[in-house]
């Protein structure tokens, strides 16, 4: 196993994610908000990005937010569901990602480029397994979940194994001092253990939040609908949602999980990716609510799910491209926003400094 996870708490020794969640600074966050009103404009007329950089302010504790230092991880990781023909892709495709991940090939490979941002691919565990590949860290669990429709995704262990994958991933971004966190995902058959547990979390009918995924067609659709049933039925009995994320996640869920309460812990600004990342905020806020603050939403998602489960996170994305690729493709095209409202928050001149009348600004 990678050295990143090798010193994870054993199985009854540290439940780390209670741990509680680092708070925004209040007093810089209502710095920031001051400031945005002396800014030469109409107050609130930069809408949205007026409050992400007083969001960000408040986060970063810096009265000049920045998120010049990105970080991507990216959790590859193979469910055991793919057996009930729930995916138009082959399961081996997630194997053969690693390697275009590493090789610089995929969206997100491309985007961390354009974005000069540090691209992390954590493979934790693939049937069609690559072996070592450059640029690619091993942290398998093992090749694959198991078929939820048989019997639990993961063991505790396991579970706890994947957590961990997470949080190492966001210690690796601390030490490369990262100012914004993005979690990616890769894994034939993942928007089914999404849907499955968004149901479970949120108690609602698997129609409500299955969709196409890799681009099933209406009868696929339904299959993957009655497959999420079938799993729900058999999976009724769990009473918490630890035990709802252990049967019904996969690897790299609980992977995002881990790192969202993780980044919270350390203070790290996270950017949520689609669908699959946003059932993983959804459990991660579940083990540890205190993490919700510092979760950013980049954009709505085109599958059917996405919309039910932002609106359960009170989430306001920032984008509506009609995507849902995954990988944090979304994320990263929403880093730019983030950036550019730092730049507007810190490099605008006030209203003094400017010799503007705020009063004729007021009125404009």
């Amino acid at each position: 196993m990678n050295d990143r996870v090798s010193n994870q708490p054993t199985l009854a020794a540290d439940a780390w994610w209670l741990r509680p969640c680092k708070r925004p600074d209040a007093e810089r966050q209502a710095q920031a908000r001051a400031r945005q009103a002396q800014l030469t404009k109409p107050p609130g007329s930069l809408g949205v990005l007026e409050d992400l950089a007083v969001t960000l302010s408040g986060l970063q504790h810096s009265p000049t937010p920045k998120v010049d230092r990105v970080w991507i991880s990216v959790f590859a990781a193979d469910h055991g569901v793919a057996a009930e023909g729930v995916s138009a892709f082959p399961q081996a495709v997630t194997g053969e990602m690693l390697r275009n991940f590493a090789g610089g090939g995929a969206a997100i490979a491309v985007l961390a480029r354009a974005l000069d941002a540090s691209l992390d691919v954590v493979n934790l565990g693939t049937v069609n397994d690559p072996g070592a590949v450059a640029g690619v860290h091993r942290a398998v669990i093992a090749a694959s979940t198991r078929n939820f429709c048989e019997g639990s995704a993961m063991s505790d262990a396991q579970l706890r194994a994947a957590l961990g994958a997470g949080a190492a991933s966001v210690r690796a971004a601390l030490d490369a001092g990262a100012q914004l966190f993005i979690g990616g995902e890769m894994g034939i058959a993942n928007t089914t253990s999404a849907a499955a547990l968004a149901s479970a979390l949120l108690r609602r009918s698997p129609s409500e939040l299955t969709g196409a995924g890799t681009g099933l067609d209406a009868g696929g659709i339904a299959h993957k609908i009655a497959v999420i049933e079938r799993a729900l039925a058999l999976h009724a009995p769990a009473d918490s949602d630890w035990e709802r994320l252990r049967r019904l996640g996969g690897f790299e869920i609980a992977g995002l999980s881990g790192a969202y309460v993780a980044a919270a812990q350390a203070g790290l600004p996270v950017l949520v990716d689609g669908f699959i990342a946003s059932v993983a905020a959804l459990a991660a806020q579940r083990l540890n609510p205190g993490c919700g603050d510092w979760l950013l939403y980049a954009h709505r998602s085109h599958e059917r799910g996405h919309a039910a489960v932002l609106e359960a996170l009170r989430a306001r994305p920032l984008l509506d491209l009609g995507m849902r690729l995954g990988e944090a493709s979304g994320a990263a095209m929403a880093v730019p926003l983030l950036r550019l409202a730092c730049a507007l928050h810190n490099g605008m001149a006030t209203f003094a400094q400017a010799g503007v009348s705020e009063s004729a600004a007021q009125q404009a």
